[in-house]
């Protein structure tokens, strides 16, 4: 079919010393409509909530170098990869560095650009993962 997109296809999965990092969240789109009067009418957009995940803590030099040399290599937000939510694995906080294993896996991307800020011994990254369909 002309103009079709392809499907995600990971080569690589997220370390499981970075996976460990991360906080789940879980948002359902919703198109919504506001009304001068203060009402609003709202209707979701799907059945199933879209899944991300944001970098929960500060991390330390070697493992920011690692974050960051794993971002590099997917080429930031263009190249999907898979990761295992470790609280979905099983047995939970388990995690398959070959990708095989489905349980607790998803297909996801970085979503948005690079974002650092440096303190003494430590360094706070904005990163999300966001699952792709």
């Amino acid at each position: 079919m002309p103009g079709a997109v392809q499907n995600a296809a990971p080569t690589t999965v997220m370390p499981q010393s970075l996976s460990r990092a991360f906080a789940h969240e879980r948002g359902y789109p919703v198109i919504e409509n506001e009304y001068k009067n203060g009402e609003s009418q709202r209707s979701a957009l799907a059945s199933n909530s879209r899944k991300r995940w944001r970098l929960g803590k500060r991390l330390p030099p070697a493992a920011l170098q690692e974050l960051r040399d794993f971002y590099d290599a997917r080429s930031g937000p263009t190249e999907a990869f898979y990761f295992y939510d470790p609280y979905e694995t099983s047995p939970k906080f388990s995690h398959d560095s070959t990708g095989t294993a489905t349980t607790g896996r998803y297909t996801v991307r970085f979503n948005g650009e690079w974002n650092q800020a440096s303190d003494p011994g430590r360094s706070s990254v904005n990163v999300e993962l966001i699952e792709l369909a």
